[in-house]
């Protein structure tokens, strides 16, 4: 698990405490009391997970939270000069067993660029799927099963000998029976038809270790696999190699290496076990040599021979750097997550929508946090989880949906700015009057350096006035302008979509051909006539005469536009 990323994972990458030197602008903006307090709280809460991991096996959280987590630490103990703490498996003399052969580790390689660069120089190259479980040795004496062991911190690790008759995909007696044979693979969850891309790594190494670590035996032992990915000192050709360990009972590891030219050989069998359905989980591929030194040689750190190349993860986690609001057309107020950047599938990702001031109070997430951001469909960042929370919790200052709905700030008085673009916006769009050029940026633009007191100030916006805006060009002007005139012979829908009339009404409401004979509709005719229920009766003969909508419908009655004569 990944408590002990020094000591039981998959191949064991390698992880710098901290990745380079941390500089002032990498440090939270806290004062030094604030960042001891948070250290420690986040210090405490990392050994109480790593107690209770060791002596019952359990995973109150997932190994990408841990990680992030640990670096964190690591981050934070450096911004406050303190010093980093040196990560051992807690107590017990088995964790103490020397490895006959080290145990290395794996530099992971960021993309396919440095997969080929890497590879460049090198030949009899093999690619593997990097199965997703914890890392062991086997070693057999004159063909039987001496010990099983964690891969611990590489040099000792633990002695789990005695859970190895309870998995039977690890042979007891093999036909070698030579005085001593090691070898180092991944016990890993046999699964059916498990696709990467679908499920994800469903926590798999979490229950391999959790159940390695129990003092008791677990019936889902039985349900483990082993993939031997190392033969130190083996048969030095890979076929051979191959062949040999499936006449000694590993059969798998033969079906799933395969030799490698290019980084494109790579690359293909890396999108192909991601996608297809294999029967273990995966985090990425392995590209090896063939060629090894001598099993004497092998020590706990990177191996120079092999290399992984992970998959994206389906989730990242990342910092709340703060919190922004928008408020909609309708008055709904939508709460923003400002983010530190993050790459998602090759998207970049700095904020998150966390819906309602109700829904964000609910997350209880505040700048400093720690969360887990995924993309939902159409490639939507979604908020997944809180993964830590700062100590200290001020009250955030948002907006109160109370005072927003559907006929609130048609003018941008106080508390109005927001609704009111987003009203600016829906009325230049396609729903409204279409007009080329105004967006929110160019709404954005003129109003603040030309005053309205309408949503339809801007008709008396002239080509000069525009131009004087920073921003807008003379050419620009010209064409906003001529928008300007087109929108003025727009037809009668079109201006009552544009103000926001209710949408469920706009055909009846079309049919009157102007604003006079709507204003002559009860509630009653809307009911009866229009064929609309009582309740949306209601709420369109109530914007039809909400005094700030009577108000602009006077505006573009002395505007002269016949819909509204």
């Amino acid at each position: 698990m990944r408590r002990f990323t020094l000591f039981i994972s998959v191949f064991c990458f390698i992880f710098p405490t901290v990745a380079g030197e941390i500089f002032p602008q990498d440090c939270p903006a806290w004062s030094a009391a604030q960042l001891n307090r948070e250290t420690h709280k986040l210090s405490e809460q990392l050994a109480q997970w790593d107690k209770a991991y060791h002596e019952s096996g359990s995973s109150p959280i997932e190994d990408s939270v841990y990680d992030n987590l640990r670096q964190k630490q690591s981050k934070w103990l450096q911004c406050a000069g303190l010093p980093l703490p040196e990560l051992t498996v807690p107590g017990g003399d088995d964790a103490t067993i020397a490895h006959a052969v080290a145990h290395t580790g794996l530099n992971k390689l960021r993309d396919k660029q440095g997969v080929s660069d890497w590879m460049r120089g090198r030949k009899n190259l093999w690619v593997q799927p990097k199965v997703d479980g914890v890392a062991v040795s086997l070693i057999y004496r004159h063909g039987k099963l001496a010990a099983l062991l964690s891969r611990g911190d590489g040099a000792k690790g633990q002695n789990w000998t005695v859970k190895a008759a309870s998995i039977p995909s690890i042979p007891l007696n093999i036909a070698d029976k030579s005085p001593e044979l090691v070898l180092q693979g991944e016990l890993y969850l046999k699964m059916t038809g498990h696709q990467q891309s679908v499920e994800g790594g469903m926590n798999a190494r979490s229950k391999v270790a959790g159940a390695m670590m129990r003092n008791s035996i677990s019936d889902q032992l039985s349900e483990f696999g082993i993939f031997i990915w190392s033969w130190p000192d083996g048969p030095a050709d890979m076929q051979e190699h191959l062949q040999k360990l499936s006449a000694l009972g590993f059969p798998e590891v033969s079906q799933f290496t395969l030799a490698v030219n290019s980084v494109e050989d790579v690359s293909k069998w890396r999108d192909t076990w991601f996608l297809q359905p294999l029967p273990f989980a995966t985090d990425g591929v392995v590209i090896r040599q063939q060629e090894e030194p001598s099993g004497k040689y092998w020590m706990n750190k990177p191996a120079t021979w092999a290399v992984a190349w992970k998959y994206p993860p389906a989730r990242q986690l990342t910092e709340v750097s703060g919190i922004t609001t928008t408020t909609g057309r309708s008055g709904k107020v939508t709460v923003i997550l400002n983010l530190k950047t993050l790459k998602l599938d090759d998207k970049s990702v700095s904020k998150v929508s966390v819906g309602s001031v109700a829904r964000f109070k609910s997350w209880d997430v505040l700048p400093g946090d720690q969360v887990a951001i995924s993309l939902a469909g159409q490639g939507i960042p979604r908020l997944d989880d809180v993964t830590w929370r700062v100590s200290e919790r001020p009250e955030i200052n948002l907006p109160d949906p109370q005072q927003y709905d559907a006929l609130s700030c048609f003018t941008p008085e106080p508390g109005c700015a927001q609704q009111f673009l987003s009203r600016l916006v829906w009325l230049s769009g396609p729903e409204g009057l279409d007009m080329a050029g105004f967006g929110g940026a160019t709404w954005q633009k003129l109003f603040e350096r030309i005053s309205a007191d309408s949503l339809v100030a801007w008709l008396n916006l002239n080509e000069k006035d525009m131009a004087a805006v920073p921003g807008i060009s003379v050419k620009q002007a010209q064409k906003l302008a001529a928008q300007i005139q087109l929108a003025r012979d727009k037809g009668f829908r079109h201006w009552l979509s544009a103000l926001g009339f209710p949408t469920f009404a706009l055909k009846f409401a079309e049919q009157r051909q102007n604003w006079r004979q709507l204003e002559q509709l009860s509630s009653g005719d809307w009911e009866t006539k229009a064929g609309v229920g009582q309740k949306r009766a209601r709420q369109v003969y109530g914007f039809i005469h909400h005094p700030q909508v009577m108000a602009l419908a006077e505006r573009l009655k002395q505007a002269e536009l016949p819909a509204f004569q």
